[in-house]
This record gives structure tokens, sequence and C-alpha cells, in this order.
């Protein structure tokens, strides 16, 4: 089974920042696009960013302070948060859309745990 392991988060001041890892493993053969969510007091997910085949998006809110990259080597993409106000405290969840060695036909998406970050004012 294809895992996806978060880490990362923490407690920080406004203005500072955090970086996030989420590596993947299992019977992976290739992965698609990778991308972090955000999921609020109200249990919604909102994207926060993604990143397939170099290609990258950012929500509006997080554009100029986010930076989303991946080491495809390592299956694992990563979060750099800068700049952090309140409003990115929430659980950030990590998915990636997968082909696995036993399904070479279909991609299938996997989600992460989650690692906490709290912004403190």
């Amino acid at each position: 089974q294809v895992q996806l392991v978060e880490s990362g988060g923490g407690l920080v001041q406004a203005g500072e920042s955090l970086r996030l890892s989420c590596a993947a493993s299992g019977p992976i053969f290739r992965i698609n696009t990778m991308g972090w969510y955000r999921q609020g007091p109200g249990n919604q997910r909102e994207l926060v960013a993604q990143i397939s085949e170099g290609d990258t998006h950012y929500a509006d809110s997080v554009k100029g302070r986010f930076i989303i990259s991946r080491d495809n080597a390592k299956n694992t993409v990563y979060l750099q948060m800068n700049s952090l106000n309140s409003e990115a405290t929430g659980v950030y969840l990590c998915r990636a859309v997968v082909l696995t060695t036993r399904s070479l036909t279909s991609w299938y998406p996997y989600w992460g745990q989650g690692t906490p970050a709290t912004v403190s004012s």
C-alpha cells in the first residue's frame, strides 16, 4: 500500500517560517501530481499548492510566500512557508496521484495523515 508521511509542522510566531515534507513509500512506479492541502477547524480542505512535472500552482493567498518543490528520486514533496500569519493555522495534508507497480494502467490519489501548523500572533 502506498503511504504518505508528512512532517515539519509546529508552533511558530507570525512572520516566521516552516518547512513541511511529505515522503511517499510503497509500490510506486511513478508519481504525477503532488500537493499540499490545509484543513481548517470546520474540516474543509483547501488546496495550498501543487506541483506536477515541473508545473506549479498556488492558492492566491500564499503566492509569493510559499514555495513547493519535489525530489523525484526520494518521492518527496516540500512546502516552504514564509511570512506566516494566523490564517495559515491548520492541518496540512499531502496528496499524491500515483501509478503503482501493481496497476500500471490506473492513477490513484493517496493522502497522508497530516501535520499540524499553528501560527500565533
